[in-house]
């Protein structure tokens, strides 16, 4: 087994996981059997606690693992299915340690950070690097092991330690160290300055590490001089220098129209935390030649009480889901979203706008997908509209609802957060062939997706539902738990209880989200049809309304912008970032 070991310094975000991914798909092309390990240090468990903007998304694997976002990554650029093991935290090694203290295991002995804690690291590292994760037999080729924040905080010491020890038991030969470090460029003189990094390999060295390739993230190529100067103070060849610089895009296909998505959520000012839900998007986008431009909607901003206390803000939002034409010096423009999604999500705060939204996807026949609670919000939407229960509501917001659409699940806890969800893969079955989902997934009986939640839809209320036209047409093997529902005469209305954006990948992409993003690519050409221009054939100006996907393999840029897409944040356009 060969391991890579990518680790950062100067700043965080630098973009290790990316870099990380990167290096596996290069060995991949080579012929290589690849898996990941990611390292966090913090002390949590793992990621299923933390809110979105503590550490951006919680991304589910299919055993249900909660994790770190960057193994979301490593999964869709290598196409691999991994496990909760493959993210180490603090809290999981000294937990482990610990639990065997207390078994006896240890013998009477001292249990120290040093050898104890270090080789717990070292047999975690070496036991899940023997995991096979794309679906083979037998253990992959090389292990791609990225650590978590940057060299020299405190709680990366006993990680850095460790691995220091595990270099050394492997060999050189077995084992490569790709350091990636910041050159910034001062505005001033617009000079590359060295000294971040020099110091930044120094310390690694100092610690026992001694990087074998340097990463260099700068705004432009790095000079020579400056490669140079890198080569004399960090001891290494200048042919082991790479730069990763910033660029403004990288993809290259035709991009024939551009196709907006309104995101309905509670953290919008994070664009990290509905990641996967973004990458999906631009799988679905890119796979119909389509630019995506996503307007970040914030839910509050859509609720009536901010008509009051800030009306400008009220009226942005609104502006941001309404598709109307608009005049300019150019003529007129079509404006407003295309399609609406409601991503998962908890708390109460912002579920009123979210509502609002739902309700005006479904009044105004714009394409809808909401994914868990958006699903959740969906069904409270329609039974206070439609069947008059205007009290309806999720025991999560009102644990009196009187008529309650959403319940806690009956094996959930209601004194334990971690773990306690209903996690990872599980089976929806489809109740209707000839539903839009089954036709979306290749007709096929039944689907595994992965989940997160812990409210569902009252099956005590589902008959009463479908007869006002909502469609359960997916439910778990048991038959009493809804996953997906459709809603009759909608061009396109589909919510999902489990996270479709989990199992996306670069040409592959998640069915329900190529669905929308067609569906929404239709409601554009109609719309612009109705406003002028002229639609002949299904074609209005040479593009057909139904875009046919493409396979195609597209990836993530070194400076982990999301390339192609158009985001515009109250109302700030935003290019590619």
């Amino acid at each position: 087994m060969k391991y890579v070991l990518v680790t950062g310094g100067v700043v965080s975000g630098l973009g290790k996981g990316v870099t990380a991914s990167s290096i596996g798909v290069l060995l991949k092309a080579c012929g290589f059997r690849v898996t990941s390990i990611k390292i966090d240090p913090y002390l949590n468990t793992d990621a299923g606690t933390m809110s979105p903007f503590e550490h951006g998304e919680v991304f589910v694997l299919d055993d249900g693992g909660e994790v770190d976002l960057d193994l979301g990554n490593y999964e869709r650029f290598l196409d691999i299915k991994l496990t909760r093991d493959n993210n180490i935290t603090t809290g999981k090694i000294y937990q482990s340690v610990i639990e065997k203290e207390r078994r006896g295991d240890y013998l009477g002995k001292t249990v120290q950070v040093v050898p104890h804690i270090t080789d717990a690291i070292q047999e975690w590292i070496e036991r899940v690097a023997q995991i096979p994760v794309d679906g083979k037999e037998g253990p992959a080729d090389v292990c791609v092991i990225e650590l978590g924040g940057t060299i020299g905080d405190i709680e990366s010491m006993p990680f850095i330690e460790a691995l220091g020890q595990f270099a050394y038991r492997v060999g050189s030969s077995n084992f490569c160290l790709v350091h990636v470090s910041l050159v910034p460029v001062l505005n001033v003189v617009g000079e590359q300055k060295t000294k971040p990094t020099q110091h930044s390999v120094r310390q690694l060295r100092g610690l026992g590490l001694i990087p074998n390739l340097l990463a260099c993230r700068s705004s432009k190529e790095l000079d020579d001089n400056v490669k140079a100067k890198l080569s004399q103070f960090c001891h290494m060849p200048s042919s082991n220098i790479l730069t990763l610089h910033d660029v403004p895009n990288i993809w290259h296909i035709p991009l024939l129209l551009k196709v907006r998505i309104a995101m309905v959520g509670k953290y919008t000012g994070l664009s990290d935390a509905y990641l996967s839900v973004l990458k999906a998007l631009l799988h679905a986008s890119v796979a119909c030649n389509r630019k995506l431009i996503m307007d970040w909607v914030p839910a509050e901003n859509l609720e009536d009480a901010t008509s009051k206390e800030d009306p400008d803000a009220h009226k942005a939002a609104w502006d941001l889901l309404k598709l109307i034409f608009k005049c300019s010096l150019n003529g007129l423009l079509l404006q407003g979203a295309n399609g609406i999604l409601v991503p998962g999500g908890f708390g109460d705060r912002g579920v009123q706008g979210k509502i609002l939204a739902a309700k005006y996807a479904r009044e105004n026949s714009v394409p809808f997908l909401g994914i868990c609670l958006g699903m959740q919000i969906a069904v409270i939407e329609f039974a206070r509209s439609v069947l008059g229960l205007h009290d309806a509501n999720s025991t999560e917001f009102d644990p009196e609802a009187k008529n309650p659409c959403v319940i806690f699940m009956p094996e959930g806890s209601k004194t334990h957060m971690g773990g306690t969800m209903r996690l990872g893969s599980r089976r929806t079955y489809f109740q209707v062939s000839d539903c839009k989902s089954a036709k979306l997934y290749g007709n096929t009986s039944f689907i595994d997706e992965r989940h997160r939640h812990r409210y569902e839809v009252n099956p005590d209320m589902i008959s009463q539902l479908e007869s006002a036209g909502l469609s359960f047409v997916g439910k778990d093997e048991t038959g009493k738990r809804m996953e997906i529902v459709e809603l009759h005469g909608h061009p396109f209305f589909i919510g999902a209880q489990f996270h479709p954006e989990f199992k996306s990948r670069p040409g592959k992409p998640s069915p329900l989200f190529s669905g929308l993003i067609a569906a929404a690519c239709e409601r554009t050409i109609v719309a612009a049809s109705n406003g002028h221009g002229k639609l002949t054939n299904g074609i209005l100006n040479g593009h057909s309304p139904m875009p046919k996907a493409h396979n195609v393999n597209v990836f993530q840029s070194s400076n982990g912008s999301l390339n192609a897409v158009h985001t515009n944040g109250n109302g700030v356009y935003m290019d590619g970032n």
